[in-house]
């Protein structure tokens, strides 16, 4: 670092990833990080997560971990929340599905059927 405002630069960067992941959105993503997760590949989905909601400057939509979800064998899983509807439960996520996830459920409001528990449980995924 070469100066104070170099440091400040960095600082309101990092204060932005961490803003991402507030509880008080209205919309909310919740990612499994047991260890089960972990060893499924849940942190880089968590990231892809935190990363596209940063990158499309979603306000109102917060990124957080939970422990075990309970469907080890579905690892990595997301759940979203959003006001006025039920949770829906996303199974075997990659980074590519959250960002899928990201654009077509959380910003145009269509569920991605095929990445649900239901779809996976119906198809003996």
């Amino acid at each position: 670092m070469k100066s104070l405002q170099e440091l400040e630069a960095i600082r309101k960067k990092m204060q932005d990833k961490v803003d991402v992941r507030k509880n008080d959105a209205d919309k909310r993503i919740v990612v499994g990080m047991a260890t089960c997760g972990i060893a499924a590949g849940a942190r880089p989905v968590l990231q892809a997560f935190v990363d596209e909601v940063a990158t499309r400057s979603l306000g109102d939509v917060s990124v957080s971990q939970t422990g075990c979800i309970g469907v080890c064998r579905l690892e990595p899983i997301a759940e979203v929340f959003l006001p006025g509807q039920e949770k829906v439960t996303y199974v075997k996520m990659t980074p590519e599905k959250a960002k899928k996830v990201i654009a077509e459920h959380i910003v145009n409001g269509r569920i991605v059927t095929e990445y649900t528990i239901g779809y996976a449980e119906q198809n003996n995924a």
